[in-house]
Parts: structure tokens; sequence; C-alpha cells
């Protein structure tokens, strides 16, 4: 009583076939692959370390990076009469 067969889990899978349909759950299969196969390159990618070591880690500001000074230009609009 405590375990479901397969009779079980047969039904429960008729049910969300019935409700989600299957173009829904290919594509949300589809998405769910992708999105472990991104988080895995990204924790292959994560693990390496910078090869010079002196890349700042991103959204940090170091001494190091040169400031760039942005320009703007004044203009003055004019009304029509």
């Amino acid at each position: 009583m405590g375990t479901f067969s397969i009779w079980h889990w047969l039904i429960v899978l008729l049910i969300v076939v019935m409700v989600f349909g299957t173009k829904k759950l290919r594509n949300m299969g589809s998405d769910l692959g992708g999105a472990v196969k991104g988080f895995k390159d990204g924790m292959k990618d994560g693990g390496n370390k910078p090869d010079d070591g002196s890349a700042p880690v991103a959204g940090q500001v170091t001494a190091s990076t040169p400031v760039v000074e942005k320009t703007t230009i004044d203009v003055e609009a004019k009304t029509k009469s």
C-alpha cells in the first residue's frame, strides 16, 4: 500500500498528457534539457581560472582599469513662434 504500482504511474501519466498535451510536454522537456546543459557548461567554464590572473571580477572596479571620460553635447531647444 505504501508504494505505487506501474498502473498508478500510467494513469498519472495519462492524466498529465490529457491536461497539458504532448506538444506542451515536449517543449517543457526541451527547455529543461537546455537549462541543464547551460548549467553544466556554466559550471565547467566557471571552474577555470583566468590565464594571466589579472582580470577583475565582473562588477569589480580596480585601480588598474582606466577611467573613460564620456563627453556630452549641450544643445538649446528653441520654440517655434
